[in-house]
């Protein structure tokens, strides 16, 4: 067992390495996404929401272009929430509207969030689009296809878990703890399970619970883990060691509202939350289960060069996981 913990070591260490990276926001979602609404209130006259997050105390450097020949009906209002600046505008975009026009996000290349856009003009169409960094912009022309809409929610969930340094944190300590091909597998599964039963219920509005205490307990439940993985071979009759899938169930109910809150972040219309639920849902247990692939293949991969490491240094990545979770804990408890 010592020797699949030390397999383990260079792994981790190069995994923390990379959290270690992002500590000073001791955020556990540094990309969640800004948002767009326009919605048509009469001919030519347009609703606009703009939603940019707020990270640690910080606004992300992204700006709304609209057309220069769109003119403000009335003065905009800006509101200043927690964890984003919300304005809204209220355009005459004149007598074509705002078919074939640009919108654009200058600032957005230089990060790695995405901007989720929601049109509805009055002639009934209605989408929902994502700009991404590599394209800041979007030409307002025709509503895509569900597929389209399905595609970008995927992508969005998968993008949300590989950019959530605390869950990837999670997984790797299960990595460490859980022996066996078939015990991981469940235990993974469980955890798979738990979160989307919470992510589901905080979306649909079924629970709400404020965020920072949320992101202080899954830190705890990461410190949880690493502890857990150093005592293994002392208690071997431990509840984690005994029945892990039951933690990983336990924990992952805490990480799903970490979920539900990186979706809820984007301020998605209520008409379009179980198409956007869905695939998000998706796409997070795909990032999901593609992370835990990779590192098992990796770890396969580095096997022969790491079996003459010596036995202590199975007890690195258990520290250092246990020392970034208590890290992070400390901080977001300090944010309340």
């Amino acid at each position: 067992m010592i020797r699949r913990h030390t397999y383990l070591t260079w792994y981790c260490v190069g995994l923390l390495l990379t959290m270690l990276l992002g500590i000073p926001g001791a955020s556990a979602h540094e990309a969640r996404p800004a948002y767009l609404e326009i919605k048509e209130t009469a001919p030519g006259q347009y609703s606009v929401l703009w939603r940019t997050p707020v990270l640690a105390g910080m606004r992300l450097p992204i700006a709304l272009k609209l057309p220069d020949d769109i003119n403000n009906l009335r003065e905009p209002s800006i509101e200043e929430l927690a964890d984003s600046l919300v304005e809204r505008r209220w355009v005459n975009a004149g007598q074509s509207g705002l078919d074939g026009k640009r919108v654009e996000f200058p600032g957005l290349q230089a990060t790695i969030t995405d901007v989720i856009v929601r049109v509805e003009l009055l002639d009934g169409r209605s989408w929902t689009a994502i700009v991404r960094p590599s394209q800041p912009w979007l030409e307002i022309t025709r509503a895509p296809g569900r597929l389209s809409v399905a595609r970008a929610y995927v992508l969005l969930g998968i993008e949300h878990i590989l950019t959530g340094a605390d869950h990837l944190l999670f997984v790797s300590g299960l990595l460490l703890l859980v022996s066996g091909v078939r015990r991981l597998l469940l235990t993974v599964s469980a955890f798979t399970l738990s979160h989307t039963i919470t992510l589901t219920l905080a979306t649909l509005g079924f629970v709400h619970v404020p965020p920072a205490p949320v992101e202080a307990a899954i830190a705890l439940s990461i410190l949880f883990v690493a502890c857990e993985v150093l005592r293994k071979h002392e208690n071997p009759e431990g509840l984690a060691q005994r029945k892990p899938w039951l933690v990983a169930f336990s924990f992952g109910l805490l990480h799903g509202l970490g979920f539900a809150g990186g979706l809820s972040a984007a301020g998605l219309p209520a008409g379009h939350i179980p198409l956007a639920l869905g695939f998000f849902s998706a796409g997070v247990e795909i990032g999901h289960f593609s992370f835990v692939a990779f590192s098992l293949a990796l770890i396969a991969s580095v096997r022969h060069w790491t079996e003459k490491l010596p036995a202590w240094s199975s007890r690195i990545p258990p520290y250092a996981i246990g020392g970034v979770s208590a890290y992070w804990l400390i901080a977001r408890v300090a944010a309340f």
